[in-house]
């Protein structure tokens, strides 16, 4: 399959519209690392919120969401779906607090919330694990899936992808900053949108498809109903339950973290106001869940009658390495059929959502390596300019190294595993941190020390011919790690009084968790109220899977089904904007 010069010129017109506006905010960019990193702390809600999404939608998202539906059928997606209730969780019990403490990166939050060298220690090491290791990971997976789409749609070899790739993101990222990127990714949405429901029509036209009505008479039930096959319960165990009752809680996941973390509180902290830090988060979620993900599957489901088998896609394109056919590529296999110019726009939306991602973690990792790692412990008293430059070139490095690392993957489902059993276990402690004052920094070094050798561990063993299914893995990993992190709660040496009455100062966190420090200090209780937080989780959990139910059941002519989830979603709308305008009130 090759681009016409019809395809090239609209991804030539879409991405100079994308990226020229925001390359003209390059020299407020490169003023100070404020306006680099957290474009000065005066981004609206709607800007926030869209670059939340963008960032999130990238070229191994429908690659990702496709293997999980030839493998698993639509339910199999529950295993990112369950991740709803950590956003909802980060929407109404974090977001303003995020904004409140003041940071500038997450990381700082350590040296505020924590005392002693431990709190440095952690912030340090966080900044290397997350900013190079974590984030360098993310980056190769999704390099993966445009390297697999690039070798379809133009058939480039991996290495011509990932050059040019790498020159298009450095340039970009180097320059603009984080208030290009929000800019950027606002226009990328709307054209990585655009391209995804064009996939999708045209998938339901193939002959073999035969519409929407051709698509679900052809295939048998269980490959599109919302549940798993409960017969099969370790099927529906690991993509079903563990997910809803204790993946979303427990594990670290760039994007879907516990508490809000990441790319996810940059955005926060770049945020004008409280209000505007959790307007904007409360869009990513609804548009991450309830508006895009339809497109992808309507265009897996289609590929499971145009593309049976791998086989098939191996005959149909005999010049793609064996080692890049898996169920993945299929979502680029099904973009061949686009006609002209429709395929020019899906990978402009393509290319948009790829650029728009990686642009955002090099300028977030670089944020970790520069502000807490580089300035917090080598160079502290130099002048912002030398801090922008040194940001400049650590951005070029990173992708660099994710590049060569990109080599070393084979699908997005294992990129996004691994990712997975990393941080697993680690979650709970992310959440209490902010609402128990026991939690010290000896509790952080011992959570992520061991929920990293505990899942090395596995591996290894995986590698040796033991292998240990996913799902008592996650168990083993998630409880031994609580329990490690807990006894070091409460062996390891205590936060200073003074540091946790300055944190509550400043955060004023809810809850029954800081009763023993309000009473030492004599200080106020929070204004904010736990248990409507609580209710306005639910409420918004219930809005946004309601949304996600209703169009699917609306897709499948199951008009009683969209009835009543139309109903919990008008319901449960109205009951999440009442707690939201009671947030308004107090802030």
């Amino acid at each position: 399959m090759r681009l016409t010069a019809l395809d090239w010129t609209i991804v030539v017109l879409s991405l100079t519209v994308a990226f020229v506006p925001a390359l003209l905010l390059a020299r407020r960019a490169g003023s100070n690392t404020t306006e680099f990193f957290t474009s000065g702390r005066a981004a609206p809600w709607w800007l926030i919120g869209v670059s939340m999404v963008a960032t999130t939608f990238s070229t191994d998202t429908p690659n990702l969401v496709t293997d999980l539906v030839r493998g698993g059928g639509v339910a199999g997606n529950w295993v990112w779906w369950a991740f709803l209730l950590t956003g909802m969780a980060t929407v109404f019990f974090y977001a303003r607090m995020w904004r409140r403490s003041g940071v500038l990166t997450d990381l700082e939050f350590y040296e505020i919330r924590y005392s002693g060298r431990a709190a440095s220690l952690v912030r340090g090491f966080r900044a290397v694990y997350l900013g190079l290791v974590f984030n360098v990971v993310i980056m190769a997976t999704v390099n993966l899936a445009a390297a697999k789409i690039a070798s379809i749609l133009l058939g480039w070899p991996m290495w011509q992808t990932l050059a040019v790739c790498a020159v298009l993101n450095v340039l970009f990222a180097v320059v603009s900053g984080l208030w290009g990127v929000l800019v950027a990714d606002f226009i990328q949405f709307g054209i990585a949108m655009a391209g995804s429901f064009a996939a999708a029509y045209f998938a339901l036209q193939r002959p073999e498809v035969g519409g929407l009505m051709g698509l679900f008479s052809q295939l048998p039930a269980q490959a599109y109903t919302f549940l798993p096959d409960f017969s099969d319960w370790t099927v529906a165990l690991t993509v079903f339950v563990l997910p809803l009752t204790v993946q979303w809680w427990s594990v670290w996941y760039p994007g879907a973290e516990p508490g809000g973390g990441s790319y996810i509180a940059q955005r926060m902290l770049a945020s004008k106001s409280e209000q505007d830090a959790l307007f904007g988060t409360l869009f990513f979620n609804v548009a991450h869940y309830g508006l895009r993900t339809w497109p992808w599957i309507i265009v897996a489901l289609s590929s499971m009658l145009v593309f049976p088998s791998l086989d098939d896609i191996a005959r149909a394109f005999p010049d793609v390495p064996r080692t890049l056919i898996g169920n993945d590529i299929a979502y680029p296999a099904m973009l061949t059929f686009l006609p002209v110019g429709w395929l020019g726009l899906m990978v402009a939306g393509l290319l948009s959502a790829y650029v728009s991602t990686i642009v955002t973690h090099l300028n977030w990792g670089t944020s970790y390596l520069v502000h807490d790692l580089y300035r917090r412990f080598v160079k502290p008293e130099a002048s912002e300019a030398h801090y922008v430059l040194v940001g400049r070139l650590v951005t070029a490095g990173l992708m660099v190294v994710a590049a060569a690392l990109t080599f070393y993957l084979e699908t997005a489902r294992a990129g996004f595993t691994l990712l997975l059993s990393i941080g697993a276990g680690t979650g709970l402690l992310y959440l209490l941190r902010w609402y128990w004052w026991r939690v010290n920094a000896a509790a952080e070094i011992a959570a992520m020390l061991g929920s990293f050798a505990i899942a090395l561990g596995f591996e290894l063993a995986r590698r040796a011919g033991v292998e240990v299914a996913a799902h008592h893995a996650l168990l083993v990993t998630v409880g031994a790690t609580t329990v490690i992190w807990l006894l070091a709660a409460f062996l390891g040496p205590r936060t200073d009084a003074a540091v946790l009455q300055r944190f509550y100062q400043l955060v004023r966190p809810a809850g029954p968790g800081w009763t023993q420090v309000r009473a030492a200090a004599g200080l106020t209780a929070s204004p904010d109220s736990f248990a409507q937080a609580l209710l306005g989780w639910v409420c918004g959990v219930l809005f946004v899977y309601a949304a996600l139910f209703g169009v699917g059941a609306w897709l499948m002519a199951n008009s009683a089904l969209a009835m009543v989830w139309a109903v919990v979603f008008v319901v449960s709308g109205a009951g999440a904007w009442r707690i939201v305008q009671g947030f308004r009130a107090t802030a």
